[in-house]
C-alpha cells in the first residue's frame, strides 16, 4: 500500500499522479505500484513540488514500524531517526509578526 498526500502543488504534477494512483481526497493518492513505480513516482513528485509546495509518501514495508515514508518541500513535521524507528517531530510555529 502507498499513500502520498500533497499540499499547495501545481495541478499538473496532481493530474500525473492520477495517472498511477487513486485520488480519495484532494491531495492524498492510495495505490498498491510496485518498488520501482514507487521510487518513479516519487521522483516526479520532488521535480513537480515548486516553492510553496509540499508532500509526504508512506508505504508498506518489512520494519519494525511496519511502514516508510519520504517528505519533500517545507513542513512544520520533520521526520528524525531515533534508534533506527522513523518518528516525526514537529518544529514551532512561526512567531506572530508585530507590528510597527
Amino acid at each position: 500500500m502507498l499513500v502520498i498526500v500533497t499540499e499547495n502543488v501545481p495541478p499538473r504534477l496532481r493530474g500525473r499522479l492520477a495517472v498511477w494512483l487513486l485520488e480519495i481526497r484532494a491531495g492524498v493518492y492510495v495505490g498498491n505500484p510496485s518498488k520501482r513505480l514507487r521510487e518513479f513516482i516519487w521522483a516526479q513528485v520532488t521535480e513537480g513540488v515548486e516553492a510553496d509546495g509540499n508532500a509526504v509518501m508512506a508505504w508498506s514495508t518489512n520494519t519494525e514500524s511496519g511502514y516508510d515514508f519520504l517528505t519533500v518541500g517545507k513542513n512544520r513535521r520533520i521526520p528524525v531517526d531515533f534508534d533506527g524507528l522513523r518518528l516525526v517531530s514537529f518544529l514551532p510555529p512561526d512567531a506572530p509578526k508585530k507590528a510597527p
